[in-house]
């Protein structure tokens, strides 16, 4: 990755950073609504944890059963080469309990790549946003998702992943009132099952690997 690309992808990032605070109340709103309604979401929002390398202990996680939720988490780490300390902060909603939702909206990304089974190449994300389009309603996810395919003209992303992401964006629990820290020892099998997402029709072993159909 070159430095100028690499400066274009954090310039992008803010931009859709800044379009998501700005435009997102009403959908924010809602998504409050949803976790107070939620024994386990409102815990969240009381306590308000936070995703980052400061808070994670990443050698424990490596440490935990295979196919566990952390040990998948700390291996989607390191196969994609990300970070959690990556995600913007918020700073353009002055309600201060809406910004943590968006807040924890960020943080959870790459734990939904993981429950998900998507890679962080462009079809992954493109499933990703649709699944979090449908889930939470947000301006800057609806835009990801339907111009998203534009740069893809992947057969199976319209046929398989794109129907496959919707149907269970509208049949899980919501994702944001799910407290994941006390959820790293559960099976991801498991934690799918319970939160209404079935096995993607497709799986990634590597980032750089093409889907095993």
């Amino acid at each position: 990755v070159t430095p100028a690309l690499s400066v274009f992808s954090m310039v992008l990032a803010n931009m859709v950073a800044v379009l998501g605070e700005t435009t997102g109340h009403q959908a924010l709103q809602a998504l409050r609504d949803r976790m107070r309604r939620d024994p386990e979401g409102a815990q969240i929002l009381q306590e308000r944890p936070r995703i980052q390398l400061s808070t994670l202990d990443l050698s424990k996680l490596q440490t935990l059963p295979e196919g566990s939720f952390g040990w998948e988490y700390a291996r989607f780490l390191d196969v994609n080469r990300v970070s959690p300390d990556t995600r913007a902060p918020t700073r353009f909603v002055d309600d201060e309990e809406l910004a943590y939702v968006i807040q924890r909206y960020r943080e959870v990304h790459d734990l939904l790549h993981t429950l998900l089974g998507m890679p962080t190449n462009m079809l992954g994300e493109v499933v990703v946003k649709w699944f979090e389009a449908i889930q939470t309603g947000l301006p800057m996810c609806v835009l990801g998702a339907a111009f998203g395919p534009i740069r893809l003209s992947l057969k199976v992303l319209i046929s398989e992943l794109i129907p496959w992401a919707i149907q269970n964006g509208r049949n899980s629990r919501c994702v944001l009132s799910l407290y994941y820290e006390q959820r790293w020892e559960q099976p991801i099998g498991a934690l799918r099952e319970e939160l209404g997402i079935t096995a993607p029709p497709i799986v990634w072993t590597g980032r750089t690997q093409s889907p095993k159909l």
